[in-house]
């Protein structure tokens, strides 16, 4: 009879194991909610820009027991599951225990789901129903067969919720103590261990009375359990906890969407952004969009000569405003004379001039083609160091015609500019004056090639990516030389003096393009170059605005933010405006001395069904300044009316003056 009892017991094991593995082929676990995280564009040093959200809106970061404080994880092994590193997936003790509980009591007294089959749910939300916790508990046991026990342990702390849209431990870290959790307090880990017991009850920012006691029953079972002593039990319990979420970072926004769209494998991308050059950057560029008064926008974008890198990147001011996610550095407008420093050191370096020669400025006529100077006046016969300083246009033209348009435009294109001309149009001679498009991204790339003696290759945007393209020297280091001793002397803005822009080190270039609607002005020195572009985003006119008093001052001032040395002794022209110093650049408001912004409907996760035209209105609270909405990136007029388009997923967020947000996702369905 024993024999029997054996051999059942072995064949039912050896049946169950057959269909475990049987199951286990035909039905994988799903792992695509594991897989996909929070894609983070981060600055050279790898300090996060910007983190995005997943495809259902979740902020979710990746996680592993060793990025992890060991203490955080005895606690929630302790907390959830005392024998996970001895179970196969499935508790039997405490399965047991759980039985014979609800058996004596008619009701369930405790729980007896290990991580492995928290790990198994988080994979495949749902319902908690019987059929669902046996799934639970197959999936649990496939998890364990299939991976490690840390492997099991990095899904649940990848997907593990925190409240609102946050998962995981790391997302939940960085939101509530700022910081990774590899260093965590007692009284930050226990309340890391208890928030995913009832994610929205016991969020801190919401209700910090019940966030409180259930951290303090995880110290306390810490405490029973050897994990902590008396000393740190008492000091952890008496630690306050955090009020709000922090802040997103959201520096370099134009750039870190772009970076997201050429999302490699990595779940991280290094850009070569200095994040304190991008803040300071970004500050002049807001300060000076503020101070103009028809509402138009600024991109600048820094490059270091030596490395090609780009260390500063403002695509624009207004990000959240009408056309504001148009990247304005990688917009193609058309450059007016900003070419022309090019079409000089083509022609300087063929030997058709130099800078001694003389060009005639008179009324010519090309073809049937006649430019004139902007003051519409012409000099006569001018040196072209001087036509190409007072940016004069028949001498442009006329080399240009000397060179052949065709050839100046494959010379810029092998340079690695890509131009844009009208459809069907071929290069001809008014791209001397702005007749082909540009982006700003592309006419830098220009002058850094300048910088550089006359060596080009593709700017850098990702730390230690290089270019794929080597360096070619196109042109002669001394044609290059003769450009920019040129411009060196060229006349200064109102507001600065030619002694100033020398000690700055400075050869720039402007260029107004037709109709006031394009103000350039691009510069370089020993160490950087940087180009700015002013204009309204929808490239609309901005009658009278000439590039040298709308953009070369925001040039000069760029690169005095980054020669502090020199901006401390800058002679200052009589009566001119001060440049603005480093120094005088305002610094955003800590977030700590701001009422934090938050959307107080709709509630994030939560699902609507509407009539189709029904409005869903829309609702934030705290914040600075003015609030504005976007559902989806697209900027919402008025919040009290919004009617969803369709139904599915919303990603709704809100922004203030000081561009602090707040997100919730949602679902939208139709009633019948």
């Amino acid at each position: 009879m024993k024999r029997r009892t054996i051999r059942i017991a072995i064949g039912i094991t050896v049946g169950v194991g057959l269909l475990l593995a049987v199951l286990d082929r035909a039905a994988p676990p799903d792992l695509r909610r594991y897989q996909e995280t929070s894609f983070v564009v981060a600055d050279r040093d790898g300090v996060p820009l910007r983190r995005f959200l997943t495809s259902d809106g979740m902020l979710r970061l990746r996680s592993a027991p060793a990025t992890v404080d060991p203490l955080y994880l005895d606690m929630v092994q302790a907390f959830e599951d005392k024998r996970f590193a001895y179970h196969p997936g499935i508790d039997p003790l405490a399965a047991a225990r759980a039985a014979l509980q609800w058996i004596r009591h008619g009701r369930i007294v405790s729980g007896a789901s290990t991580l492995s089959m928290q790990a198994a749910r988080l994979l495949e939300p749902g319902a908690h129903t019987v059929t669902r916790k046996a799934r639970q508990a197959m999936r649990a046991l496939q998890l364990e067969r299939r991976y490690s026990k840390a492997e099991v342990l990095s899904i649940y702390l990848t997907l593990a919720p925190f409240g609102g849209n946050l998962e995981g431990v790391r997302a939940a870290s960085m939101a509530y103590f700022g910081k990774e959790p590899r260093h965590l307090r007692p009284a930050e880990a226990a309340l890391l261990v208890a928030l995913p017991q009832a994610p929205e009850r016991l969020r801190p920012d919401r209700f910090a009375a019940q966030a409180r006691q259930a951290r303090d029953r995880v110290l306390e079972r810490a405490y029973a359990r050897g994990l902590i002593d008396v000393a740190a039990l008492n000091e952890a319990l008496a630690e306050t906890l955090p009020t709000a979420r922090r802040p997103q970072p959201f520096l370099a926004p134009h750039l870190a969407t772009w970076l997201a769209r050429q999302r490699p494998a990595d779940e991280v991308a290094n850009s070569a952004i200095d994040r304190a050059l991008q803040q300071q950057v970004e500050a002049l560029a807001v300060r000076e969009a503020e101070a103009l008064a028809d509402h138009a926008q600024v991109a600048i974008i820094v490059v270091e000569n030596r490395s090609r890198a780009v260390r500063a990147h403002v695509g624009g001011t207004d990000y959240f405003g009408s056309y504001g996610q148009v990247d304005l550095v990688r917009a193609r407008r058309s450059p007016g004379s900003a070419l022309k420093p090019l079409i000089y050191a083509l022609a300087f370096d063929e030997g058709l001039a130099s800078p001694d020669s003389l060009i005639r400025d008179v009324d010519t006529s090309f073809a049937g083609y006649a430019p004139r100077n902007f003051d519409r006046s012409f000099q006569g016969a001018v040196t072209a160091r001087d036509a190409l300083r007072q940016s004069l246009n028949v001498p442009a033209v006329a080399l240009v015609n000397r060179l052949g348009p065709e050839r100046v435009a494959a010379a810029l294109g092998q340079m690695g500019a890509e131009l844009t001309l009208p459809p069907g149009a071929q290069p001809s001679l008014p791209i001397a004056l702005g007749g082909a498009g540009i982006s700003l991204a592309d006419l830098t790339m220009l002058y850094v090639g300048l910088a550089r003696g006359g060596e080009f290759a593709p700017l850098v945007f990702v730390e230690g990516g290089g270019s794929a393209v080597p360096p070619r020297a196109l042109m002669s280091s001394r044609a290059a030389a003769e450009v920019r001793d040129t411009l060196a002397g060229s006349p200064p803005p109102d507001g600065f003096t030619r002694e100033g822009v020398r000690q700055l080190g400075v050869a720039f270039k402007t260029g107004t393009s037709y109709g006031f609607r394009d103000a350039w002005a691009v510069g370089w020195n020993a160490e950087w170059t940087i180009g700015v572009w002013v204009g309204r985003p929808e490239g609309t006119p901005r009658p009278g605005q000439v590039a040298r008093a709308a953009a070369a001052p925001i040039l000069l001032k760029t690169f005095i933010a980054l020669d502090r040395d020199t901006a401390r002794g800058l002679p200052q022209a009589d009566n001119a405006r001060k440049p603005v110093k480093p120094s005088e650049f305002p610094v955003r408001e800590a977030i700590s001395r701001v009422d934090v912004l938050r959307i107080v409907f709709p509630p994030t996760r939560a699902e609507f069904e509407l009539a189709a035209g029904h409005v869903l209105p829309l609702r934030a609270s705290g914040g600075q300044g003015a609030v504005r909405w976007l559902v989806d990136g697209t900027p919402i007029e008025d919040p009290r009316a919004w009617s969803p388009e369709g139904e599915g997923f919303f990603r709704v967020v809100a922004v203030d003056s000081q561009g602090r947000q707040s997100e919730a996702a949602i679902r939208v369905r139709h009633t019948k």
